[in-house]
């Protein structure tokens, strides 16, 4: 996710590579400069050889993780890939805290794009391997051989041709004192203990026994509580503010209007806002309703979702910047035998994580500390120093378990009014957001247009794909400019048609408006898959090609995304009988460089209500580290997706967000959970990412069972509003 408003997310992402790469050497960070950040210094006698890995005297082994785990099973993966190359048993290793001061740190510290396992393998493996050489390289010298006749296994190391073997524990004082190796060996995968293996996730105990502490859980001597009335209009300011009620209220210390400026959040909205301080959250939200502001509202309350679709469309009759150009779709179209013309709109998507906002922040006059479950401690470190007019090695960013993000906790507004509150009224405070706060004031998936063109030859082949999108800017929205002409986000998984069509033209027009945008879980792909694959699957039935069999000819040249459609399929029993009532639908998606395909089966029942029963999905992201995460976040992006497939919309009335709970923003419950089975293909390719992957081809393939059972296209979602279904029947 973005670093600051200054940077794009691809240009963010492409750096945080670039550092990864650069750092298979560089992640030593020596005590000393552990101790300048604030983490805690190893003693002497133990092995701490980088910044990832601590060995102490008892032979404890533990990791830094600096990424945030979300649910995702970030610190399962690090645990396990030190402890590979390391030769310990995963689970007796510890984790260590993450790191406090992002700046000091050896790289950016920021956890999205499904960026967390690829950017850290090969660093983390290589930190492991420089361990586990110098504890070799120890108890050699002390036995007086060679290294090579020495192996680590298990914790130890043993002498090969004889019986001697020692604990790490006894070696790391002596390996402490050992050079460390710049470029240690790794081992061969098919050497792998751990690597590929089911490991049990470390955060599921105290997740389930409850002694997990989220944001929403911090507590500080001395804190107190605020929630916080924010103008129900984008980018709306209180003119006045009646607040006589609220101070009066029980155990309110504080009532204070919050300014905001350009200076202050750079990629957060331009309003004001009324908060209210109180020994206890519950006295806070009381009081706060009792409020009486009068709002200068702006932008025009005239917005609104159908003025939103008919500039969309207006714009999408206009030629738009290009951004894929193949052959030439203009006058190919021009010969084509049949022409199918579509458009599909996709609405506005809240995150709605299951923790809504929230922030602990006590700044003091030499200092900042800020507790908060945050997807970009850098980010967060930053505005936090602003905010506060410190330096910024002067903030702290304590990192706790974040229940849920999707892209939502990459964003700082939340930090920066906990800051800000704390250093005006001189103590702790914790912000609090409720559900309506966190849904009506989001950044949200973008709202898109899509026209759509494709031209069949004579045997029913495309030869033509031409696909205009017009939508809201992640860009625009936060000041950035854009590349080209190009939102790159915007364009994600429709500039990149993995089919073999010769004439291909992909536009794209980017539009600013009030209603705040974010990246939201598998970002462009979340919609672009829905729409590319359901129009693809209108072009096989023009045709008249099984979809399945027209991907299989236009894929040629995709082996992985060709590998993971056939195992789906297979899987599936694509094109053997179903029961009566039931119809199945195909997908395939890449995105993050992982490949995808899935494949449901659905019932309709007779007042158009789709239901999903099962879902058969295939991933290749590459090498494998924990099947059992691998398949769980598949699993979560399914469901995720299905849900803004059956039931998300945002919608826009008076230049508001409608929607405020899940009673008008529903998710799939448990009653409606389709069975999920996964099937990882065994791959040596480049690593892919592994937790946005599986939201972008559940729409698609959905859409297409419906297809196949009633002849009509769905090209809107969600597929159900307000409790009706939209699905037109036969």
């Amino acid at each position: 996710m973005p670093a600051d408003a200054r940077v794009s997310r691809r240009d963010f992402l492409k750096t945080g590579t670039t550092l990864g790469a650069g750092l298979t050497i560089a992640f030593y960070v020596p005590p000393r400069l552990l101790a300048r950040f604030g983490q805690t210094t190893a003693d002497p006698a133990d092995l701490a050889p980088n910044g990832w890995v601590h060995i102490g005297t008892d032979g404890v082994v533990t990791v830094t993780v600096d990424k945030s785990e979300m649910g995702q099973g970030v610190t399962t993966a690090y645990l396990m890939l030190i402890a590979e190359e390391l030769e310990v048993d995963p689970t007796t290793v510890r984790v260590g805290p993450t790191p406090e001061n992002p700046a000091g740190w050896t790289r950016r510290m920021g956890t999205g794009g499904s960026s967390s396992v690829r950017s850290s393998y090969d660093i983390l493996r290589k930190a492991g391997a420089a361990a586990r050489e110098m504890l070799v390289a120890a108890a050699a010298q002390q036995w007086g051989i060679s290294p090579d006749a020495c192996r680590a296994e298990r914790g130890m190391v043993i002498e090969t041709a004889g019986k001697r073997k020692i604990a790490y524990g006894r070696l790391v004082t002596r390996a402490a004192t050992l050079p460390v190796p710049a470029d240690p060996t790794l081992k061969d995968a098919k050497d792998f203990r751990v690597l590929g293996t089911r490991v049990r996730r470390f955060d599921t105990p105290v997740k389930v026994n409850g002694t997990a502490h989220f944001g929403i859980d911090v507590r500080v001597p001395g804190m107190l509580y605020a929630s916080i009335e924010r103008s129900p209009v984008f980018g709306g300011a209180a003119k006045h503010v009646d607040d006589t009620t609220a101070k009066s209220a029980p155990g309110v210390r504080h009532v204070t209007v919050l300014e905001w400026s350009p200076d202050d959040t750079k990629a957060a909205r331009m309003e004001t806002s009324v908060a209210v301080v109180a020994d206890r959250y519950w006295q806070a939200l009381t009081a706060r309703r009792t409020l009486g502001i009068d709002w200068a509202e702006r932008p025009p309350t005239s917005l609104d979702s159908p003025a939103i679709t008919a500039k969309f469309a207006g714009l999408a009759q206009q030629p738009g910047v290009r951004a894929r150009v193949e052959g030439d779709a203009a006058a190919a179209i021009a010969t084509v035998a049949k022409k199918v013309e579509a458009v599909y709109e996709v609405p506005y998507l809240a995150h709605a994580a299951m923790e809504p906002m929230n922030c602990t922040a006590s700044v003091r006059s030499d200092g900042c500390d800020v507790w908060v479950s945050t997807q970009n401690q850098s980010a967060t470190q930053r505005i936090a120093a602003q905010v506060a007019g410190l330096p910024v090695d002067r903030v702290r960013v304590h990192t706790t378990y974040l229940g849920g993000g999707f892209g939502r906790r990459s964003e700082t507004d939340f930090v920066a009014e906990a800051v800000r509150l704390s250093k005006e009224v001189g103590a702790p405070v914790q912000v609090i957001w409720t559900r309506e706060d966190d849904i009506r004031h989001d950044f949200y998936r973008p709202a898109t247009y899509n026209r759509l063109v494709g031209g069949l030859d004579a045997g029913g082949n495309p030869v033509v794909w031409t696909h205009h999108i017009v939508g809201a800017s992640i860009s625009l929205s936060k000041h950035q400019a854009l590349e080209n002409g190009i939102d790159g986000s915007l364009v994600e998984g429709a500039a990149n048609l993995p089919y073999a069509i010769p004439n291909i033209l992909v536009e794209q027009t980017a539009v600013d408006l009030p209603v705040p945008c974010g990246y939201w879980r598998s970002v462009g792909s979340s919609h672009n898959a829905y729409v590319t694959e359901s129009f693809f699957d209108e072009l096989a039935r023009a045709g008249g090609k099984d979809p399945y069999e027209l991907r299989r000819v236009l894929l040629r040249d995709q082996p992985r995304l060709l590998a993971v459609l056939d195992l789906a399929a297979d899987r599936a029993g694509w094109g053997k009988p179903l029961p009566e009532g039931r119809h199945r639908g195909i997908a395939v998606a890449e995105a993050f460089g992982s490949y995808v395909a899935e494949v449901v089966e659905i019932t309709l029942a007779d007042d158009g209500k789709c239901r999903v029963h099962r879902v058969v999905c295939a991933v290749d992201c590459g090498p494998t580290v924990n099947p059992d995460t691998i398949e769980a976040q598949m699993q979560g992006g399914i469901v995720y997706g299905l849900s803004a497939a059956l039931y998300g919309e945002i919608t826009i009335e008076g230049g508001r967000a409608r929607q405020g709970n899940f009673n008008d923003y529903p998710v799939v419950r448990m009653n409606e959970m389709p069975r999920i089975e996964v099937y990882i293909i065994p791959s040596t390719q480049k690593q892919g990412g592994i937790g946005e992957p599986g939201v972008p081809p559940i729409a698609p393939a959905v859409a297409n069972a419906i297809l196949s059972a009633t002849g009509s296209p769905v090209r809107q979602l969600p597929m159900v509003q307000n409790g009706r279904s939209r699905i037109a029947m036969k």
